[in-house]
């Protein structure tokens, strides 16, 4: 498995932001609201997947008192991060096409709402994205500094 490029998830970014923010000029105004519970829903998976990093980082490197981490579970943790980097982009995309579009109506109760609930999503995603790309290079295996290098 190659690591995630980070160009990649930008390029995810800014076309769900132009394809969410084009959808919703005819559609908005028969959208319900956007839910509040995606900010700390992303914000706790982000905080999980950073955790998850850390711990399998001091695991491969057999720092005192972990346990050895199951080659196995290593390559799930890197599948996990994987999904979770392009899942985010994704929605971090769809959100800002949220607050976007809601930015130019801020006067207004409802879209002002959305805006900010939009915009904290957004950064939950980024969050999100952040960790994962963390949690990616915590599962690589470091190189044996016995091996040869050829």
């Amino acid at each position: 498995m190659r690591p995630t490029r980070p160009g990649v998830l930008v390029g995810l970014v800014v076309v769900f932001t132009i394809l969410s923010w084009a959808v919703l000029k005819p559609l908005y105004s028969s959208l319900p609201t956007v839910p509040w519970t995606a900010i700390p829903t992303v914000f706790l998976l982000a905080l999980g997947e950073f955790y998850s990093g850390w711990m399998t980082r001091a695991r491969i490197h057999r720092r005192p008192g972990t346990k050895p981490v199951e080659p196995l579970a290593v390559a799930r943790l890197a599948a996990l991060a994987k999904a979770s980097a392009y899942g985010g982009a994704v929605f971090a995309g769809l959100f800002a096409g949220f607050a976007l579009y809601t930015a130019d109506l801020l006067d207004q109760e409802t879209p002002g709402r959305d805006f900010l609930i939009a915009g904290g999503s957004f950064l939950a995603c980024v969050l999100l994205i952040c960790s994962a790309l963390y949690l990616e290079y915590c599962c690589k295996v470091p190189k044996d500094s016995g091996e040869d290098e050829r």
